[in-house]
């Protein structure tokens, strides 16, 4: 099983920044591809940002393009969502996802989510 544990969430005006953390473990973190998720209240879960095993290819949705950035540490089994020039509409519980591939962005190829953390952007 893989243990998803997400940290950094709050409630920050509008743009401001946030860093979100996730801690994993239960499985060899390198291997698999990461992925960020958000869901505000009344709204599907939708797609964030993914980041492949090795770091090297990511990919964001256009609503956050320029502003996040996801970012991995191999050696430390984590990955972070750096958040920038956050607006309201930002606001949402994140959660970090892992997948069973080295890279996908497809929300159904990803198995394991953290308990999430919200972030809240005050307008």
């Amino acid at each position: 099983q893989v243990q998803l544990v997400e940290s950094g969430g709050g409630l920050v005006q509008a743009g401001g920044s946030l860093r979100l953390g996730c801690a994993a473990s239960g499985r060899t973190f390198s291997r698999y591809g990461m992925g960020w998720f958000r869901q505000a209240p009344g709204k599907e879960r939708e797609f964030v940002a993914a980041i492949s095993s090795s770091g090297f290819i990511t990919y964001y949705a256009d609503s956050v393009k320029d502003r996040f950035t996801i970012s991995r540490d191999n050696a430390k089994n984590t990955v972070s969502l750096q958040m920038n020039s956050l607006k309201p509409e930002d606001t949402a519980v994140y959660y970090c996802a892992a997948s069973t591939t080295w890279w996908t962005v497809t929300r159904a190829e990803y198995p394991y989510w953290g308990q999430g953390t919200q972030v809240t952007v005050s307008s």
